[in-house]
């Protein structure tokens, strides 16, 4: 079997209309566009969501929320993974460098996740409560 020789079956792909080849074909004259109209000119089609002039549906209903764009700039680092660092002063650099966010992060926070049980530093970096009170707890210090 070749590409070239490959058809669909019998009747799986029925032939095109031809419209405007005379009155006996059945589509002449108007092509099976019917009389006058916007559907029947050329290039007779309306914007998506027009409705004729009535105000449409999107116009209609009342907008709703709001996403910020720098929401998926901001992000969080779970405790084991700040333990697992082998640095002891953490800054956003520091997590950059090893790929824990971003590099187009522009802020991010230690959430208590796992536990810490080393002294370590956090620089510029926020922390949730929890998180903060176990990195004091095992000597380190959170500042911003």
């Amino acid at each position: 079997m070749e590409l070239n020789t490959v058809k669909g079956a019998a009747g799986a792909r029925p032939d095109r209309k031809r419209v405007g080849r005379g009155i006996g074909s059945g589509l002449g004259k108007t092509g099976g566009r019917g009389h006058k109209g916007q559907k029947s000119r050329a290039g007779g089609f309306h914007k998506v969501g027009f409705e004729g002039g009535q105000m449409p549906l999107q116009r209609r209903l009342p907008k709703r929320g709001f996403k910020s764009l720098t929401g998926e700039r901001n992000f969080e680092v779970r405790l084991s993974e700040i333990a697992r660092l082998p640095v002891d002063e953490i800054d956003l650099a520091t997590l950059m460098q090893a790929n824990l966010v971003s590099q187009h992060a522009l802020s991010a926070k230690v959430v208590l996740s796992g536990e810490i049980n080393r002294k370590v530093t956090l620089k510029g970096i926020g922390a949730t409560a929890g998180a903060r009170a176990a990195i004091e707890a095992a000597g380190g210090s959170v500042s911003a």
